[in-house]
């Protein structure tokens, strides 16, 4: 059976969550770059993904686009440790939480404070403050939202590491280097202890990708 191949940059955070999947199974794979960070998505990827978007995955003919069908798909098909809650009500709580992070949480966090904190400046451009301070309110609400999922937790979804845990791990990487992380952690301890945890699995390390 031949190696999964991951097609997208080592910087997305979808494409580490695909890839974290792949590390906590002990899966061999190729990562195949696509970097569009400063220009128009690749013909060969559109292709791949009819949205234009990161990551796109292959397996021995089967092909698949959006992380979070590609990580459910490697946590099926592939043996090691299971990446989803066997219980209907672990599942459900780690398929809203992967919806929190989707549609409250990335938005904010990436697209206004990382990218303007972080890649404008990295690109030679000026970060926009205003752009930033109303993003945080949202980000605020987002972390809160999981605060309040996580509770005494030890993982997101409950007391096993699941998707839910590698979907949101490369947006806290992102968002954990910015200044305005502190101040909207220092009331969560929940996140802040699973943070402490997450960040020092070997599949973060392995995964960690090289900027600038």
């Amino acid at each position: 059976m031949a190696d999964p191949i991951l097609y997208g940059p080592a910087y997305s955070t979808y494409v580490r969550t695909a890839r974290l999947a792949l590390e906590e199974k002990g899966v061999p794979h190729q990562l195949v770059e696509v970097d569009f960070l400063q220009g128009e998505m690749p013909e060969e990827q559109v292709a791949r993904h009819p949205f234009g978007k990161v990551p796109a995955f292959e397996h021995d003919g089967f092909a698949l686009y959006e992380a979070c069908a590609i990580s459910r798909y490697i946590d099926m098909a592939f043996d090691g440790p299971a990446l989803q809650p066997a219980d209907a009500r672990g599942a459900a709580r780690m398929t809203q939480i992967v919806s929190v992070l989707d549609s409250y949480a990335y938005g904010p966090t990436i697209s206004q404070l990382v990218i303007q904190r972080m890649v404008q400046p990295m690109l030679g451009g000026q970060s926009d403050e205003a752009a930033i301070s109303a993003a945080l309110p949202d980000v605020d609400k987002a972390m809160a939202a999981l605060e309040a999922l996580i509770g005494g937790n030890a993982w997101l979804a409950g007391d096993a590491l699941s998707l839910a845990d590698l979907h949101a791990a490369p947006i806290f990487a992102y968002f954990t280097a910015t200044p305005e992380a502190a101040p909207i952690l220092a009331d969560k301890p929940g996140l802040h202890r699973w943070w402490e945890a997450m960040q020092t699995r070997d599949s973060m390390t392995k995964t960690q990708p090289q900027l600038g």
